[in-house]
């Protein structure tokens, strides 16, 4: 055990390791919070002496701001002042410029009043000559006006008796024409708008549409049909617009009016079932509704691709509708393209289908034959296998019979007989 003397009384004594150990630990501990302290204390002595350098650099810095701010202040001030002095010099220098124009202005206007009035007696005498011309170009255009006027009388006068000559003849012509219409039946008036129309197409037919079909509708299978059937395709055949039209008129003196409304469904109908894609009424009937005489009525609101038309629009509509349906003649032709190799892919699939149909056939008839074949093979081996039994039998019998045979014996045979013994005796003995 270590020995420790005390300073102080100078007595020896013994201490164990524990207690050594904590004997110096104290010791450091100590040591530690000494140093600590005073390097507590030594960073606080710092940190103050920097406060106090920083503190005064900031005023420092602050005196100096001070003093260039005032210093720009001054110097402001001294611009302002040298500006002010500047301003009144220039209101001054303007306000001389304006007495001096002032002036002129006067001496200008002294001088244009004496101008003024030379010019006002100039003026008068001239408009004195003027006046008199004045009154001698009335006295002529009043001449001229009366004899405009007896010209206009005149004509007037002609233009009556033309205007009733014409009226005239337009009453006559009115009168031929009821008198036409009261004399025909009323297949006759629709048959003559259904050849006005034909005919109108057909003055076109050999310009504007060679590759065109026009024709009237004969098809009457589905119950009803139209009057005529358009269509018109590319020069390589491909059909990209068909029209159904309907032609409608009635006579003046007709009891019931129909209306364009009455004939809608029936002509939807007939396109429909003629596959046409648009449909046409052109109709004379409702002569006084404005709304029919604007000129090409779309009806779709009620029936798809559907108008309504007065005679002298039929050949624009047929235009139009044309011109509209060439620009998707492209899409049809390759949708006529993709058909036609949907038709060759759906022909190669049904050659196929019917290909794995009679294969199938063929195979389920060869497998009946087959199976049927098995089937007799089998009762043949059944049979075959009956016989084999019944021979397999019939050797067992014979092997058993012949064993029997083979066992048979004079003895056997005469035992208990003794006739028979006594002559198989006699027998053997001779």
């Amino acid at each position: 055990m270590p020995e420790i003397k005390c300073p102080k009384c100078g007595e020896v004594f013994t201490v164990d390791e524990s207690g050594y150990a904590a004997i110096v630990s104290q010791i450091k501990n100590a040591e530690f919070h000494k140093e600590l302290c005073e390097r507590v204390a030594q960073l606080e002595k710092s940190k103050n002496a920097e406060l106090s350098l920083i503190k005064t650099q900031a005023i420092a810095e602050k005196d100096k701001s001070v003093f260039e701010l005032n210093k720009e202040i001054e110097s402001l001030k001294a611009k302002i002042n040298a500006q002010e002095k500047d301003f009144e010099l220039d209101k001054e220098r303007s306000l001389n410029a304006l007495k001096q124009e002032n002036e002129q202005l006067k001496a200008k206007i002294e001088n244009n009043a004496q101008e003024r009035n030379l010019a006002v007696t100039t003026a008068l005498s001239e408009k004195k000559d003027e006046i008199v011309a004045k009154e001698k170009q009335i006295l002529l255009l009043q001449t001229m006006l009366q004899n405009t006027e007896k010209d206009k009388q005149l004509q007037e006068q002609t233009l009556k008796e033309n205007y009733a000559f014409q009226l005239k003849e337009k009453d006559e012509q009115i009168e031929r024409l009821r008198d036409l219409k009261t004399k025909m039946s009323t297949k006759m008036v629709g048959e003559t708008l259904e050849q006005h129309c034909e005919i109108e197409f057909n003055k076109l037919r050999a310009t504007g549409f060679q590759n065109a079909y026009f024709e009237k509708d004969n098809d009457a299978r589905s119950g009803s049909k139209g009057d005529f059937i358009f269509k018109d395709k590319t020069d390589d055949g491909i059909e990209y617009i068909s029209i159904m039209f309907e032609m409608k008129n009635e006579m003046d003196t007709t009891a019931t009016k129909h209306k364009n409304e009455d004939f809608f469904k029936e002509l939807d109908k007939d396109r429909t079932e003629k596959g046409c894609e648009y449909a046409v009424l052109v109709s004379l009937l409702e002569a006084d509704n404005e709304f029919y005489n604007t000129g090409i009525v779309d009806v779709s609101y009620k029936y798809p691709k559907m108008y309504v038309i007065r005679p002298q629009f039929f050949i624009p509509i047929i235009t139009l509708l044309r011109n509209a349906a060439a620009n998707s003649a492209q899409y049809k032709r390759q949708l006529v393209e993709y058909h036609n190799q949907n038709i060759d892919v759906t022909n190669f699939e049904n050659k196929l289908l019917d290909f794995q149909e009679k294969f199938g056939n063929n195979v389920r008839l060869a497998k009946e034959r087959f199976d049927s074949a098995i089937e007799e093979i089998d009762k043949t081996i059944a049979h075959l296998q009956k016989v084999k039994e019944n021979l397999l039998v019939s050797e067992d019998k014979m092997r058993l019979a012949n064993d029997k045979a083979q066992d048979i014996s004079i003895k056997k045979l005469t035992r208990g007989n003794p006739t028979m013994q006594q002559k198989f005796e006699e027998a053997k003995n001779n």
